[in-house]
């Protein structure tokens, strides 16, 4: 934003900016409006719109590579390390144009498997509809792939100098690549070292993944355009339109006056009770994270809002602490968050099966957090807010419209009415309508683009993840290991008990390990078969690998949880880890419950028929 008195700045760079961004948002605002449309033509006139579903699905496409771009050109792509962030400047100079070149040489090997797959494409001549070529929306993949290396090697230093060494090493090891004469399999450890390396130092997420897989196609021979072949076939699934939509709809709620509004009526409702302030603080949390599916995102936007809560009813601050960070991972067993309907893609569930499944779990670990809140609540001289019934209602009256939107949205899913997509949609659409209509808090000129430019961003980043990890969970296939893991755990393994004891363990580690989005891609296709052969239901397991996931969000050296509230709270994440541990304890003891008692899951699954 410009002072007052000075131009915003104007050139080629800054029009590229306005295009790009504006482009995102169209792409996000028709993947809103199309399935309404389909909705309201099917509902009156007993008609629709020819390949709208093929529309919806290259929509979800062009968003996300749209948002990976401008991930990119904002430098927050996803890392799994920020180890580099921490060095002398001098070596972490040195580090930055390093993991650069790595990063950008992963783009370059991507962007030219994508232009081997655009070019098969436009020789088979496929029709989205109206005379409209499906290479049309592919062609982003290339050039959105392209764009990344370019801006991935401008970030890799602050000088010339230094961006024109990271350009140089990358076209090293791109010509190593495709020109090398000397059998992989001499060099494989070498290149996955300095993947290692270049992870360590904190090169994107997407970067980390595409090159294990390059790697690995290499030594076998394989072509590379594979990797687009998965990327494009995740992206345009059916049901993956619903991961834009819904974060959308979180992200609206969360840039408007929501937040505000949700902890004042909760306040008003549960202030009145010992410890009541914790139970606000795990309803709010769980609220906004159940719908933008990145509890980081929880913490930045409310985090600033509930911490002068809880330290103003005389909570000490590694409570409050405490019980923001670990409160910010609540949610996400809730419908209709994110990793829910990519579980239910990936394992091949009904999406309504999962949703009703996680209710119950979600809100017992809701249950079990507010416990440890209320009763750190209690050893101390809380402040009591007192109830008043004009102050509740008021607070209710203000809040309607955001406390509408669960029965909206789940009213939408299960009644029939409307696919999944379409849910997804109308609970974006009301979303929006809620923050920049009914309330006003975003303007359709400016706040609008700007949430939906920040949603854009997220989403492509996750998509692009989920792309690359595709691959990788493919090649695991592939060379049989799914089938090798279920003959030597079924043979080694022989109680469900014990498999599930296992099966927590193991899922604690890959939280510990690798972020939410990458362990279900690469992780789920492994351990539903396994599951399977002891007679575990595919909800009620998938349940399981999503409450160790969320665990995961508050342990190092992954937890998302843990970074973010150092970064809103400005403590660091020593304290943060020691102030969130006591949680993390809570949460584990709940989920061997859900694990062992599958009632907890299946109930509502087996009671409405799903």
């Amino acid at each position: 934003m410009s002072q007052a008195g000075v131009a915003a700045p104007v050139g080629p760079s800054h029009f590229l900016r306005k295009c790009e961004n504006a482009a995102l948002c169209l792409s996000l605002a028709a993947l809103i409006l199309l399935p309404l449309v389909e909705i309201v033509l099917r509902r009156f006139w007993q008609t629709g719109i020819s390949g709208s579903s093929s529309f919806i699905q290259h929509l979800t496409l062009v968003a996300g590579m749209l948002g990976a771009g401008i991930a990119s050109r904002e430098d927050r792509l996803l890392s799994l390390s920020t180890v580099g962030t921490f060095l002398k400047s001098r070596f972490r100079s040195v580090a930055s144009v390093f993991s650069g070149a790595v990063a950008a040489t992963v783009s370059v090997l991507l962007c030219i498997a994508a232009i081997q797959f655009l070019g098969v494409e436009k020789d088979a001549g496929k029709i989205i509809a109206y005379g409209i070529p499906v290479w049309l929306a592919e062609l982003l993949l290339p050039l959105g792939f392209g764009i990344m290396a370019l801006r991935v090697l401008r970030h890799s230093s602050d000088s010339w100098i230094g961006r024109a060494a990271a350009a140089g090493l990358c076209t090293v090891m791109v010509s190593i690549a495709a020109f090398l004469p000397a059998a992989p399999e001499q060099i494989m450890a070498p290149a996955f070292l300095i993947l290692l390396v270049a992870t360590i130092l904190g090169i994107p997420i997407f970067a980390t993944l595409g090159g294990a897989v390059l790697i690995l196609f290499w030594v076998r021979g394989d072509p590379i355009s594979v990797l687009t072949i998965d990327h494009y076939s995740l992206v345009t699934n059916p049901s993956m339109a619903t991961v834009p939509l819904f974060t959308l709809a979180g992200y609206f709620l969360a840039e408007g006056g929501a937040p505000k509004r949700l902890v004042g009526v909760f306040r008003e409702l549960f202030g009145q009770f010992s410890g009541g302030s914790a139970v606000v603080t795990v309803l709010v949390c769980a609220f906004f994270t159940s719908f933008t599916g990145a509890s980081g995102v929880t913490i930045v936007a409310i985090g600033g809002l509930l911490m002068p809560v809880l330290l103003g009813e005389r909570y000490s601050e590694k409570s409050a602490l405490g019980l923001v960070t670990g409160a910010g991972s609540l949610g996400m067993l809730l419908p209709p968050c994110l990793p829910l309907i990519l579980y239910a893609i990936v394992a091949r569930v009904p999406i309504n099966a999962i949703f009703l499944g996680g209710i119950i779990p979600g809100i017992l670990m809701m249950v079990a957090v507010s416990w440890w809140g209320i009763r750190q609540g209690s050893g101390s001289k809380i402040v009591r807010h007192p109830f008043e019934w004009a102050r509740a209602k008021h607070a209710l009256w203000e809040a309607k419209w955001e406390l509408m939107l669960p029965m909206v949205s789940l009213a939408a899913l299960f009644s029939g009415l409307a696919t999944p997509v379409e849910a997804a949609a109308v609970t974006a659409m009301y979303a929006l309508l809620a923050e920049a209509v009914f309330n006003r808090d975003l303007s359709f000129r400016r706040g609008v683009p700007r949430v939906m430019v920040e949603g854009g961003l997220v989403i492509g980043g996750v998509l692009l993840i989920l792309g690359v990890a595709l691959s990788l969970s493919d090649y695991v296939n592939e060379a049989n290991l799914t089938a090798s893991a279920v003959d030597w755990t079924t043979h080694s393994i022989h109680s469900p008990l014990v498999f599930l004891l296992v099966l927590n363990l193991f899922l604690l580690i890959v939280g510990c390990l690798m972020d939410i989005y990458s362990a279900i891609i690469i992780q789920v296709p492994l351990l539903v078969p396994i599951g399977m052969a002891f007679g575990i239901d595919p909800v009620h397991l998938g349940i399981i690998i999503l409450a160790n996931l969320e665990l995961g969000y508050l342990t190092p050296p992954v937890g998302l949880n843990l970074y973010m509230s150092s970064y809103r709270f400005g403590k660091p994440i020593s304290e943060v880890l020691r102030a969130v541990a006591p949680i993390v304890v809570v949460m584990f003891v709940t989920i061997l419950l859900i694990t062992y008692v599958p009632w907890l899951t299946m109930a509502l699954p087996n009671w409405l028929g799903q």
